[in-house]
């Protein structure tokens, strides 16, 4: 397909380029939608097209699952907002005192969100639901539906066309999903950024977008998933990217619970920029490794220094638990304990019994292990450091205090 693409290219036929009127016109007309697009939607579409089009050099497989991914991604959210508009009392739901994991990105958030997902007393958005979320999920049509099984489909081709990826990163139809996935359908979302190389999306989105907008989107959409009648005690969230966006998160939710996992960013960037590397190179032949370790430091060092800055300022500190990923390595359930004595939760035998069965059944290494180094991406440890600084001196002061 690619081959075939660069002889197109080379005969003069664009097939590359993205078309973000037609993306929202095939997505109208999928969804049934009339009247215009939700505030910040069609800024973040044009944004992300654009800095696809300019900068991301994707092969045609690329724009092929790109043209496609944007305009699902569109109709989904419009499918949503048609929902909403039809049954206004959905968004008197309270969400109340949801739980969001934090912690940099390779620091265990996503075993971890797994691990706390098997208490019977949370609720987590899966991926097949923030792919494909219309319908909204019933408890009969939960755990079989059409919805599901197509993710299944897709989710199998991708592990046959990124053979690595499952070493490098736990994810199933019916995983817990990342916030991205969510903040996706506001087209305000990191997820793009990990598939392509896009520095000018990557650079509105981190300076110029409106994340308030963005929290409380989120917020409908948990709203949206609660109608259908799957709910349980709190919801249970995860992503990184939330560093950045703390004040936001907390606007919206004021009475939200943060785990933070840390660990050493001389671990955290290269193998952060070893997955996205590996994502990138399916949809661009021109993928740089070297570029994807610089930009991945920059990006997680400006996070986290944006973090404690807004940390610093929120005085939400009984609201926010710090681990440390050797201590989650160590001891996973006693992690686990001491998450449920700090926010005063109950952990019943049933849940329990069933975490222990996940890590029995989820060991370390199940699809291979995920090997990576600095010098994988032109990194030294000396440029970590320098850059990481002010987070070495956090991390020295955890080992302290314990």
């Amino acid at each position: 397909m690619n081959g075939a693409g660069k002889l197109l290219n080379k005969l003069g036929f664009k097939i590359y380029n993205l078309d973000a009127p037609s993306i929202v016109r095939k997505a109208k007309q999928d969804a049934g939608f009339t009247g215009d697009l939700p505030p910040g939607v069609l800024e973040g579409l044009e944004q992300l097209v654009r800095s696809i089009n300019k900068e991301s050099r994707i092969n045609a497989f690329g724009s092929i699952a790109l043209k496609g991914l944007l305009k699902r991604t569109l109709s989904s959210r419009l499918k949503v907002e048609e929902f909403l508009r039809d049954n206004p009392t959905t968004l008197q739901t309270d969400i109340v005192s949801p739980v969001f994991i934090i912690g940099m990105p390779r620091t265990g958030t996503t075993i971890l969100h797994s691990l706390l997902h098997e208490d019977i007393n949370h609720r987590s958005p899966l991926a097949w639901e923030c792919l494909l979320p219309s319908p909204v999920p019933t408890p009969s049509t939960f755990s079989d539906n059409a919805q599901l099984n197509t993710i299944k489909k897709e989710f199998g081709q991708l592990f046959k066309l990124v053979p690595d990826f499952q070493k490098k990163h736990h994810m199933m139809a019916e995983s817990p999903q990342e916030c991205i996935g969510i903040t996706a359908l506001d087209f305000n979302s990191f997820q793009t950024c990990a598939q392509v190389y896009i520095p000018s999306y990557l650079n509105w989105f981190t300076e110029v977008s409106d994340q308030h907008q963005t929290m409380r989107f989120h917020k409908r959409f948990l709203q949206y998933l609660e109608s259908g009648g799957v709910r349980s005690e709190r919801w249970l969230l995860k992503t990184p990217v939330h560093m950045m966006r703390l004040s936001a998160l907390f606007e919206v939710y004021p009475d939200a619970k943060v785990i933070m996992t840390h660990r050493d960013p001389a671990k955290v960037v290269p193998s952060a920029a070893s997955l996205i590397s590996s994502v990138r190179s399916l949809y661009s032949d021109y993928e740089e490794p070297s570029r994807s370790g610089k930009e991945q430091l920059e990006f997680w060092k400006n996070a986290f220094d944006g973090f404690m800055k807004e940390r610093a300022q929120l005085n939400k500190e009984d609201q926010i638990l710090d681990l440390h990923f050797n201590d989650f390595v160590q001891d996973q359930m006693a992690c686990v304990d001491k998450i449920y004595a700090h926010f005063d939760w109950n952990l019943d035998d049933e849940s329990r019994a069933k975490m222990e069965r996940f890590l029995a059944l989820n060991p370390k290494g199940k699809h291979g292990h995920h090997e990576y180094s600095l010098e994988d991406f032109n990194l030294t440890q000396q440029e970590v450091s320098a850059e990481f600084k002010d987070y070495y001196t956090f991390l020295q002061n955890m080992n302290h205090e314990k």
